[in-house]
């Protein structure tokens, strides 16, 4: 339903506030939240990277190590990682690119004078300071932070806002529509497809509409297991507030800790235990958004109706481009009595891929499984850390009887981390059945040790690009899903294509790697790491996006997605008519032009709206040209030789 009364303050009822509802009201509980995050991001989280700002990987003694009080791994020496970084990508740690200083001037604002007076009498707080606007200038892709390190943005949001209610949110839309200012909805700022990324053209003033002071536990009914959160909670806070009541929503991506649930919903999201709890399509409920002509939900919030096209899946996948999602109903689940850990080791990834299609067909799928190619493999097993006599002889031990007794080469070896929740009995089950599976595929436990660390490894990786980026070494991950007959070959295909891009551009030390981190009957998710070293290179980004571009190519050739989870953004759209079709490409656009008939919501992904100025100008036309605009950091790479400077 499309409430189009936004000049009235978004005074109408929530859904789930109905009279119908208030009998059980008193079940139900609402609470403020203390966010982990301030407003000034910057206080607490690295204005030029991932993270904390207490945490990375870094060199010591000719050694990495980790620091970071927040994880399992603090405090840690990383030699057998050391030895690996070395060997592979043939770098130096002993110089180092120094921390990027913070700057002290920001691109001039653009600025529309009526909206600002308008928005200092409205009560929302705001800032039209450099610092807060150009930490939310950007996303978590490669590009956004070597340009953030490089001071090479030239447009940043003019103005920052920090509403705290839906009705706020409303208020704001009204303004930017009657003023025709552009609204960036941001959130966690973790997208790695380009989705938070300034649209560097926009003539137009550009308001960036932060969310993490929308982050209330609006109400809790333990009678349906349902909760209805504001959108900008963050993962972490939103499950530290259910567990208090002995609950979970288990949805948990790899950004959980800093990626919020209006993120969530507008791109699609996928936790890693999804096998339980599903993806955030299946845990969504009821969805608010607030649109330039109006609010869009749903009249209830029943499990299921059967009234026409849904609605929650306009709005899931649009990625800013329609509006600013303010609350979100999702389902719960009481906190499993068990959490256990296990590992297997398999001969080669082929097995491997056997055993997940196998596990996926008999629905016996662990919360989470996912299956580590042997490049991988090598690289999780250099991140132990060191140990003593003793331990170094266990390990001996196993690995002659890994290469010995089963007769097991490590040079193709891979290896699967499992999670499994639930009841004890249940988990006792299902843990004899994978393994009893895995066994048909020449696979053996490895034990919970090896488990439990794959999923620590988790939450630090993200640091490691950061810490290559001082040391010469450029890296970043791609996903996409396909269908289990194609997934070993595509596994296979995109490994050899990013092999002979680098070869042809006098790449010589790179690494290419991937995972299967989430399975379904038709099909799995596929994870790739790509990194290499760049020193010598004049255009090193563009070098990596250039590659990167040619191995999605092989991915659809080979009958891959766009992308599983992460999105489209800015950085995917060439391929997004191609994928969607033209009719599915028009579908879009007028449901954009409906309910954003001004483009203030021009956040250049997916398919671009056009402004007023372009109404009378061919669609096709407009189409072409501005998915060109978006991807034209893409575009441009083949007029670029990508020479070494030694």
């Amino acid at each position: 339903m499309l409430t189009s009364d936004l000049a009235n303050g978004g005074a109408q009822s929530s859904p789930a506030s109905t009279t119908s509802d208030m009998a059980i009201l008193d079940e139900r509980l609402s609470k403020d939240v203390e966010s982990v995050f301030p407003k000034k991001r910057q206080d607490v989280l690295k204005w030029y990277g991932w993270g904390y700002n207490d945490s990375e990987f870094y060199v010591e003694n000719d050694m990495i190590c980790f620091r970071g009080k927040k994880y399992p791994l603090d405090g840690t020496v990383l030699p057998l990682f050391t030895e690996w970084v070395l060997n592979r990508f043939q770098c130096t740690l002993h110089n180092k690119l120094p921390l990027p200083e913070l700057p002290t001037e920001f691109p001039k604002p653009t600025v529309n004078a009526e909206f600002l007076q308008e928005l200092a009498t409205s009560g929302i707080a705001h800032s039209l300071e450099g610092m807060d606007r150009l930490i939310r200038c950007h996303g978590q892709t490669l590009h956004d932070i070597y340009y953030l390190c490089s001071n090479k943005f030239q447009r940043i949001p003019d103005v920052v806002t920090w509403p705290t209610s839906h009705n706020e949110v409303v208020r704001l839309v009204e303004m930017a529509h009657r003023h025709n200012v552009v609204v960036l909805p941001y959130g966690g700022g973790t997208s790695v497809s380009g989705a938070t990324t300034c649209p560097q053209e926009e003539k137009r003033m550009m308001c960036c509409l932060d969310t993490s002071q929308m982050n209330r536990m609006v109400w809790l009914n333990k009678s349906n297991m349902t909760v209805c959160f504001e959108a900008g909670i963050v993962g972490q806070d939103l499950e530290r507030t259910l567990r208090s009541q002995g609950l979970t929503v288990g949805h948990e991506p790899d950004s959980y800790e800093f990626s919020t649930l209006g993120g969530w919903v507008a791109t699609r999201a996928s936790g890693m235990k999804k096998n339980v709890y599903g993806n955030i399509e299946d845990l969504v409920v009821h969805v608010k958004m607030v649109t330039a002509n109006g609010v869009l939900e749903r009249e209830c919030t029943a499990p299921r109706v059967s009234c026409g096209p849904d609605f929650n899946h306009i709005i899931m996948g649009s990625e800013g481009t329609l509006g600013v999602i303010t609350e979100v109903v999702l389902k719960v689940r009481p906190l499993p009595a068990v959490r256990r850990y296990n590992s297997l080791v398999f001969p080669d990834f082929e097995s491997g891929v056997q055993f997940m299609r196998e596990v996926a067909l008999r629905r016996c799928q662990p919360s989470s499984v996912r299956l580590m190619d042997n490049e991988q493999f090598i690289m999780g097993q250099s991140l132990k850390p060191p140990k003593g006599w003793k331990a170094s002889i266990v390990d001996y031990v196993k690995k002659f009887y890994v290469t010995s007794i089963k007769g097991i080469d490590l040079s193709s070896i891979c290896a699967a981390t499992l999670l499994f929740e639930g009841e004890l009995e249940d988990v006792n089950r299902q843990e004899e059945l994978v393994i009893g599976i895995a066994k048909k595929y020449k696979g053996f436990a490895a034990g919970g040790e090896n488990g439990e660390r794959g999923y620590i490894m988790t939450f630090v990786i993200a640091y490691m690009r950061d810490l290559g980026l001082r040391h010469d070494i450029i890296a970043e991950s791609f996903e996409t899903s396909v269908p289990w007959d194609r997934c070993a070959r595509l596994c296979r295909n995109v490994k050899q294509r990013v092999s002979l891009e680098c070869h042809a551009r006098s790449v010589h030390h790179y690494s290419i790697s991937c995972r299967v981190t989430q399975t379904y009957d038709a099909g799995a998710c596929v994870y790739f790491y790509f990194a290499f070293n760049m020193k010598g290179f004049e255009h090193p980004v563009e070098l990596f996006e250039y590659i990167e571009s040619a191995a999605r190519d092989e991915i659809l050739k080979c009958g891959g997605s766009l992308s599983h989870h992460h999105g489209v953004g800015k950085i995917r759209s060439r391929w997004y008519e191609h994928t969607i079709t033209k009719t599915g490409t028009e579908v879009y656009k007028a449901t954009k032009e409906r309910l954003d008939p001004k483009n203030i919501f021009a956040t250049g992904n997916l398919l671009p709206a056009h402004s007023d100025e372009d109404k009378d100008k061919p669609s096709e036309e407009l189409t072409t040209r501005s998915t060109a605009a978006a991807a034209a950091s893409l575009t441009n790479l083949t007029n670029i030789k990508f020479k070494s400077k030694l």
